[in-house]
């Protein structure tokens, strides 16, 4: 089964480590995605979060692009709540006036907030969620020249728009909108099926898009053997334990036996997150990805998963593109 592969990245900042390496690993693994073959590369938006570099995502973005020259680059996703839709057609506008034919942008409602974020980007997240729908209209309308005042850089820019979820409201208004729809599944996959079913149901042809197109999200790792594959991705497991209990930080070395060492409710939780993961040697992960595939019907799967050592996930990419190029 061949399926085209894509590359999500938090930029992660490793216990003992900087925001510039953060920046430097997450260039070097853009370049070695598109030396594999990989579609994509996006970058996440999170805020005020130590172990998370990517916050000015087109920033970054701008960068990735500079260092490299095939691969299409994008956000995965901007939470249009924490901006103004005027703002983000400038910069979006710019990054496509820079890399023509390569930028996505994806969007997401969720402001994942709480009163001290709201307080400084001066903003009600609240509030602007309720008013996404109508911001990401407007975002488009901009780009296209409709509306009152003309963003520059950003009239006639053509990014590839995408809408992001992990809920049912995500997966209705991309339909509606006629747009490419990824889920995060990789953290997220109760709603999975039911929002891809939806989707596609109820999806509208665009001038964008003819047809439903559909990806998803896997924690993805590598290596030569299973236990070496679980063995990297501990340092991840750790992150969603930290994040889930109210500890989050800097991503942690990885940890011999971390997932056997959990308490029986943590293990649960972190089974319950796992089934949209692959981790292992390359046998077990084409294995892995072509069972999700077969569920999910996706057209594109997203690869997410932090690892201490960035050779680390470097060489995961490498091993996981030929394991599936392969079949």
């Amino acid at each position: 089964m061949t399926i085209s592969l894509s590359v999500l990245d938090l930029v992660p900042v490793r216990e003992g480590g900087t925001i510039g390496e953060a920046l430097a690993a997450a260039t070097e693994l853009a370049k070695a995605a598109e030396a594999s073959g990989y579609t994509r590369f996006w970058v996440a938006e999170h805020h005020a979060m130590e172990g998370i570099a990517g916050g000015a995502v087109s920033v970054v973005l701008a960068h990735i692009g500079n260092a490299t020259s095939t691969i299409r680059i994008g956000s995965g996703g901007i939470m249009l709540p924490n901006h103004t839709p005027f703002q983000i057609a400038e910069q979006f506008g710019t990054l496509d006036a820079l890399f023509p034919g390569r930028v996505d942008l994806g969007l997401g409602r969720a402001p994942g907030a709480g009163p001290e974020l709201q307080r400084a980007l001066r903003k009600d997240l609240h509030r602007a969620a309720e008013m996404f729908p109508h911001d990401v209209v407007e975002l488009m309308a901009l780009m296209r020249g409709e509306t009152e005042i003309h963003p520059t850089p950003g009239v006639g820019a053509t990014p590839e728009f995408w809408m992001l979820g992990s809920s049912l409201f995500g997966a209705q208004l991309a339909a509606r909108l006629g747009i490419p729809y990824a889920f995060a599944s990789h953290f997220a996959p109760d709603h999975l099926d039911a929002a891809l079913e939806l989707y596609r149901r109820n999806f509208q042809p665009s001038e964008q898009l003819d047809r439903p197109y559909v990806m998803a999200a896997m924690q993805v790792f590598a290596a030569e053997t299973d236990e070496q594959a679980e063995h990297i991705a501990s340092s991840q497991l750790q992150a969603f334990v930290r994040l889930r209990t109210g500890n989050p930080g800097k991503l942690p070395p990885p940890v011999t036996g971390f997932r056997e060492s959990l308490p029986p409710p943590v293990r649960a939780m972190i089974e319950h997150i796992g089934q949209a993961s692959a981790i292992g040697s390359p046998a077990t992960v084409k294995a892995a990805i072509d069972a999700f595939v077969v569920r999910t019907q996706a057209d594109e799967i997203i690869v997410a998963g932090s690892t201490y050592d960035p050779a680390d996930r470097i060489r995961s990419l490498e091993l996981t593109q030929h394991a599936l190029a392969a079949s």
